[in-house]
């Protein structure tokens, strides 16, 4: 018997690839984001989203991308940080179609294709760039003549930079400016620290699995909370680690003992008191009013 079989799971909970009915939506950050996608998606822009490792900036974004219409949206996701600028542009005309063509051209006919695309076919490209806080100087750069492509006439693409908080911090260097004056909107993604929004999260993760039961005791589900941080990667591998002893015991429940044994496989610790939300992100105005102050 494997450990999903006697659990009663179909699949994992808080799954990698969370999207669909197993992503949690119902928190107020992934909401504003929501809102701000809903906007990029119709009228192209630049956006940056930005969060601790692990928090769901991926899984947001694939899952707000999964409900687009394939018919009025083309969708470049690039996780490769390692990326060269004449790599984004082929990458980009192979998604739009645009023949092989000379780098000294490939600007023009990129131009051309995606004014059509726009104009005529009312198909709207959108390029992501994940862990982008690793991006070279030089794509950084790029991308501001990617979105300045029809002469700084109007926007043809729709671009969403995913990184770590020192994201951030690289766009408000002066070397960036060209960049970071086309961001439309700054979202932040964080923990789950509310523990009414982790409980949901992990409620619908579990229903989403297969669960027609409680997994965890109450001492657990507190453990869990405690030692993930809110987290939702750290909570899905402490979950997954405990569905494994749990089932290496022979238990149906997972337990508080349980539960240390999964937080010390993972060489985690569980915290002594309640995680506590990260500050509300400051916008790169007020940072620099204070930093003048």
């Amino acid at each position: 018997m494997s450990w999903r079989q006697r659990f009663g799971l179909k699949a994992v909970p808080l799954p990698r690839g969370a999207c669909g009915r197993t992503f949690y939506d119902g928190d107020e950050a992934f909401l504003a984001l929501q809102r701000v996608f809903a906007w990029l998606a119709a009228d192209p822009g630049l956006g940056v989203l930005t969060g601790e490792p692990g928090v769901g900036k991926t899984a947001a974004l694939r899952h707000l991308c999964d409900g687009l219409p394939r018919t009025s949206h083309r969708i470049l996701y690039l996780g490769d940080s390692a990326l060269r600028p004449h790599a984004l542009y082929s990458m980009l005309a192979d998604l739009l179609g645009v023949r092989p063509t000379p780098r000294a051209r490939l600007l023009a006919e990129l131009r051309r294709v995606l004014v059509r695309l726009v104009d005529e076919q009312q198909i709207q490209p959108i390029v992501i760039l994940d862990d982008a806080q690793r991006l070279s100087d030089d794509v950084l750069a790029e991308l501001a003549s990617l979105a300045n492509i029809d002469f700084d006439g109007r926007d043809l693409v729709t671009i969403w930079l995913l990184g770590h908080p020192l994201l951030e911090r690289r766009l408000a260097m002066q070397q960036h400016a060209a960049l970071a004056q086309r961001v439309i909107h700054y979202a932040r993604l964080g923990p789950k620290t509310d523990r009414a929004a982790f409980d949901a999260m992990l409620s619908l993760s579990v229903k989403a699995a297969g669960a027609l039961r409680p997994l965890l005791t109450g001492p657990a589900h507190e453990l869990l909370f405690r030692a993930s941080r809110g987290v939702p990667r750290l909570a899905s591998n402490l979950l997954r680690a405990a569905l494994r002893i749990a089932d290496e015991r022979d238990l149906t429940t997972l337990d508080d003992h349980v539960m240390l044994a999964a937080i010390d496989s993972l060489r985690l610790a569980p915290a002594t008191s309640h995680p506590t939300p990260d500050p509300a992100p400051q916008s790169l105005t007020e940072r620099g009013t204070k930093s003048r102050k």
